[in-house]
C-alpha cells in the first residue's frame, strides 16, 4: 500500500508538489532547464538555515562535553562494571550541566520527513488525482525522478552514471573531510560516535537508491553540514580540561 494515497498525506504531498512547481516557475527565467534542480538546492538551504540553532546547540554540547571529559572518565572508571549505573550517572551529569547528549541527532531527525517528501513528489506521476509535471524535470539530461539502482536494471546511460557518480563521490568526500577535520569527541557515547563517523558514507550509499532530486538534496545538505561545523568549531572550540 502506498501511504501517500491516504488523504492527509496525499494533501501534504500535493501541497509540496505545488509549492515546488511554483518555485521552479519563479527560477526558470534565471536558471532555465536547471530550474528544478536549483529549486531543490534552494529548498535545502532554507531548511538548513532554519536548523542553524540546532547546529549551534550541537556545537555547544560538544564544547561542554570536552570540558566534562575528566569527570566522564572518572565515572567510567568508577562504574565500569555496572553499565546501567554508568548510564544513569552520565545522564545525570549531562542534565546537571545542561548538556543534551542527543543534540547532534536533531538536524537529521527534522530533515528525514523533508527528504521523504522530496523523494515522494518525484516518484509519483499522479498526486491527489491529477498528473504532476515534476517527473519531466531533468539535471544534465538525467530525470530528477530517476534512481541509479533502479535505472541500472534497465540500462544506466553515461550521463546518469556521471551525475550519480559525482554526487556519491562528493558526499563521500565531505564525509572524509568531516572525519579528518572534525573528529567526534571521545566523550560521546560509542553509538553516537559511530553514527557521526559513518552517517556521511551511509548517505552516499542511500543516494544510489533514491530519485536524483532527493540525492541532490542530500548532497547540498552534506556540503552545508561540513561548512557549518567548520565555522561552529571555530566559534565554539573544545575547551581544555
Amino acid at each position: 500500500m502506498d501511504v501517500f494515497t491516504l488523504p492527509p498525506l496525499a494533501a501534504l504531498l500535493d501541497l509540496s508538489a505545488r509549492g515546488l512547481m511554483a518555485l521552479i516557475a519563479v527560477l526558470t527565467p534565471a536558471a532555465g532547464p536547471g530550474a528544478a534542480a536549483a529549486a531543490i538546492v534552494l529548498v535545502t538551504l532554507v531548511v538548513r538555515i532554519a536548523l542553524v540553532p540546532a547546529g549551534i546547540a550541537q556545537a555547544k554540547a560538544d564544547q561542554a562535553r570536552s570540558r566534562l571529559a575528566p569527570r566522564l572518565r572518572a565515572l567510567k572508571k568508577r562504574w565500569r562494571a555496572h553499565p546501567e549505573r554508568l548510564q544513569r550517572e552520565t545522564l545525570a551529569l549531562y542534565r546537571a550541566e545542561g548538556v543534551s547528549p542527543a543534540a547532534g541527532c536533531l538536524p537529521a531527525l527534522i530533515q528525514a520527513p523533508i527528504v521523504g517528501l522530496v523523494y515522494a513528489v518525484f516518484l509519483h506521476g499522479s498526486i491527489a488525482g491529477h498528473a504532476t509535471p515534476l517527473l519531466g524535470e531533468h539535471l544534465f539530461g538525467v530525470p530528477l525522478g530517476q534512481a541509479a539502482v533502479a535505472a541500472a536494471f534497465t540500462g544506466l546511460d553515461a550521463s546518469a552514471a556521471v551525475v550519480f557518480g559525482a554526487i556519491v563521490l562528493l558526499i563521500a568526500l565531505s564525509g572524509e573531510l568531516t572525519r579528518r577535520l572534525l573528529r567526534p569527541a571521545a566523550t560521546l557515547p560509542s553509538w553516537q560516535r559511530a553514527l557521526t563517523e559513518t552517517a556521511p558514507f551511509l548517505t552516499a550509499v542511500v543516494t544510489l537508491f533514491v530519485p536524483l532530486a532527493a540525492a541532490l538534496y542530500l548532497l547540498t545538505s552534506a556540503g552545508w553540514t561540513l561548512g557549518q561545523r567548520l565555522v561552529l568549531r571555530r566559534l565554539y572550540p573544545p575547551q581544555a580540561s
